[in-house]
């Protein structure tokens, strides 16, 4: 798997909403070989302070040459990156990690919360390039309107139907997703995935599980190196003991993991 350790320019800074932001940054080595699901490894400062890389998902690629990435301003890290400007330069390690394993003959749905709907739409997109049969179902949820519908926009663009559900009601259905997928006929076969905070994808596994339906989950946990050496992103396993999210996933068959994940 190749991977690249790049100094990547800045070449678009977003605000989609509130402490939501969206950086497109230039590198050809790392978005030609980019898959959906895989993420990469930032340095938020030209300087040692902080001093370990923040992981982002990678939102989605083009034109062979640029990659971005999505995050909310939660720490000092993301503070950083939301100050930063176009052609400014970043340190960047991908990309990193399994990405999603998809049946492009299959029904999909795709299922994203919060900050977790940022690979879903580099998956989206190249579903709609290698699906032979049907567009995937997508269903998104987030707190309010503000935060879902600048990411439900993106979806939308691509010509993909979405399904929203907000916590508020400001958009969408006034609920969780999973009250959104108990309303979806899906057949007798369908494919998730899914990646968001844990207990959303808990609730999704479980749906899954009840309805026979094969279902992928990509962990949202801390990484501070992203290559399987620190432990500091392990998550249990079904078969007992543990995984590195960075290098076995993030990534996951459902079924493999051991839940519910604290």
């Amino acid at each position: 798997m190749s991977q690249f350790q790049e100094k990547t320019e800045i070449t678009r800074i977003e605000r989609l909403a509130v402490d939501i932001y969206r950086l497109t940054l230039l590198s050809p080595e790392i978005a030609s070989a980019a898959q959906p699901g895989q993420f990469v490894m930032v340095r938020t400062t030209n300087s040692k302070d902080p001093l370990l890389r923040r992981p982002f998902s990678i939102c989605q690629t083009s034109s062979g040459k640029y990659f971005q990435i999505l995050f909310k301003v939660v720490g000092r890290g993301t503070s950083l990156l939301a100050h930063c400007r176009e052609g400014e330069f970043l340190s960047v390690l991908g990309p990193l990690g399994n990405g999603f394993q998809v049946d492009y003959n299959s029904a999909n749905c795709l299922v994203g919360g919060g900050m977790g709907i940022a690979p879903l739409l580099f998956l989206g997109k190249t579903m709609l390039r290698k699906c032979k049969e049907q567009q995937p179902i997508v269903v998104l949820g987030a707190r309010n309107k503000d935060e879902l519908s600048p990411l439900v926009a993106d979806f939308k663009e691509l010509g993909l139907l979405v399904h929203a559900a907000t916590d508020d009601g400001s958009l969408g259905r006034h609920g969780l997703v999973t009250d959104v997928l108990k309303n979806i006929s899906f057949g007798t076969e369908c494919q998730f995935s899914v990646c968001g905070p844990t207990p959303m994808m808990r609730a999704v596994h479980f749906f899954c599980k009840e309805g026979e339906y094969a279902c992928q989950v990509s962990m949202e946990t801390a990484m501070a190196c992203g290559m399987g050496a620190c432990l500091g992103c392990i998550v249990p396993v079904e078969k007992g003991g543990y995984a590195h999210a960075c290098s076995d996933g993030p990534v996951f068959n459902a079924k493999e993991l051991l839940w519910p994940i604290q």
